[in-house]
């Protein structure tokens, strides 16, 4: 998919993706974590990343101190060197890129430290996590950011006839 058209998609339905993903924080559905998981699979199985890689073209995740110390250490630097050479403190006081896209990121869209990554990287875009409701303003952010985290809202709009 186009990302531009995509984009412009995303937007146009951010208020239904805001009430549904509301409705779902309202009511809780005992079934809620089986169907999110089951919709993110199956999404997942129909898109490829590889062919999109939005997610590291446009933001960047946020680095745990693991995450530093275990790249670090596959790329052979110290946890301070490493820091100094990719990330920088954000106004939350988090480690974040210094740039985007990803440093990481090659130009066939695979990821170079892929094995290592950082959490907030696998499990991007948080669509299959457990009680979804609880991040629904990161699951709106990332339905304008990824084409899978937006079928999956579609999709859950659906089955919940919403």
């Amino acid at each position: 998919m186009n990302i531009e058209k995509h984009h412009e998609l995303a937007q146009a339905k951010q208020s239904q993706h805001r009430q549904f993903l509301a409705w779902l924080k309202k009511k809780k559905p005992k079934d809620l974590d089986v169907v999110a998981r089951d919709t993110h699979d199956e999404v997942f199985e129909e898109i490829d990343c590889l062919t999109c890689a939005n997610c590291c073209k446009t933001t960047g995740p946020l680095f745990t101190e693991r995450d530093i110390e275990r790249i670090a250490s596959h790329l052979k630097l110290s946890p301070g060197k490493f820091i100094e050479q990719y990330l920088h403190r954000d106004e939350d006081g988090d480690w974040v890129l210094q740039s985007v896209p990803c440093t990481f990121l090659g130009h066939d869209n695979y990821c170079m430290i892929y094995d290592v990554r950082p959490k907030a990287c696998a499990e991007f875009p948080h669509t299959d996590r457990r009680k979804l409701y609880q991040i629904n303003n990161l699951t709106i952010k990332n339905t304008l950011i990824c084409p899978a985290a937006y079928e999956v809202v579609e999709r859950m709009k659906e089955l919940y006839n919403k």
